[in-house]
């Protein structure tokens, strides 16, 4: 349900997902993912359907025709991406509400590879974190909760005190999966459809309201 206004929660770190989270790149993944659908005649609304939130590999490795070199493909499309530059912005709210984390509080949890994910990141003009896990630190993409496992781990915190915030089923799940508390941003589904899980518009409603590095983050819905 929506999170109502003023309400509060204190959380010892905060884990993104990236597309469709901290930055709008839907423009230009669906380009590139229509382009590699024409290439293999494949039905690009049933890709789609499914692709968002999810690691290419593990798209392609679904939705490829017999005998199509998996690691190829997964090169062919982190190509297109890293050109495919046109309509990267923030998503509104994360500019402001990134800068405001401290440093060892925050982390992003990307289905992207690295350099994608650095690029998209720089190109929104958001500050990047000093922990990014990419599609290649996992051996398991979300829907599995591996990366924010990982990312919990590594901050030194327990999953369950971090706040996991997700646009789509698959990150959804992995967040939940993974012991944390989940946040939906109504970015890409609608606040409808996301009615199964506490969410919010997008990350204009989330806010700061205790910095302090050494006591639990509080933040501020409105």
């Amino acid at each position: 349900m929506r999170v109502q206004n003023g309400h509060t929660m204190d959380v010892s770190a905060v884990l993104f997902d990236m597309d469709g989270t901290l930055v709008d790149s839907t423009a230009a993944v669906e380009r590139v993912w229509r382009r590699w659908a024409a290439r293999h005649g494949l039905d690009f609304p049933a890709l789609l359907a499914v692709s968002h939130g999810r690691r290419a590999f593990d798209t392609i490795a679904r939705f490829a025709p017999s005998g199509v070199d998996h690691a190829g493909e997964n090169r062919w499309m982190l190509d297109a991406e890293m050109v495919e530059q046109d309509g990267i912005i923030p998503i509104p709210g994360a500019q402001r509400l990134m800068a405001s984390l401290p440093p060892g509080r925050v982390a992003v949890v990307t289905s992207a590879a690295r350099e994608l994910a650095l690029l998209r990141l720089r190109l929104a003009g958001l500050m990047v974190p000093s922990l990014v896990i990419a599609a290649e630190d996992v051996t398991a993409g979300k829907p599995d909760p591996q990366g924010y496992l990982q990312a919990a781990r590594e901050l030194g915190f327990a999953p369950e005190t971090c706040l996991v915030v997700e646009d789509a089923p698959a990150g959804l799940e992995a967040g939940r999966a993974a012991g944390g508390r989940v946040l939906a941003l109504a970015t890409t589904l609608t606040g409808a459809e996301l009615e199964a899980w506490d969410w919010v518009p997008d990350l204009d409603a989330v806010r700061l309201e205790q910095p302090s590095p050494n006591h639990p983050l509080r933040l501020r819905f409105d």
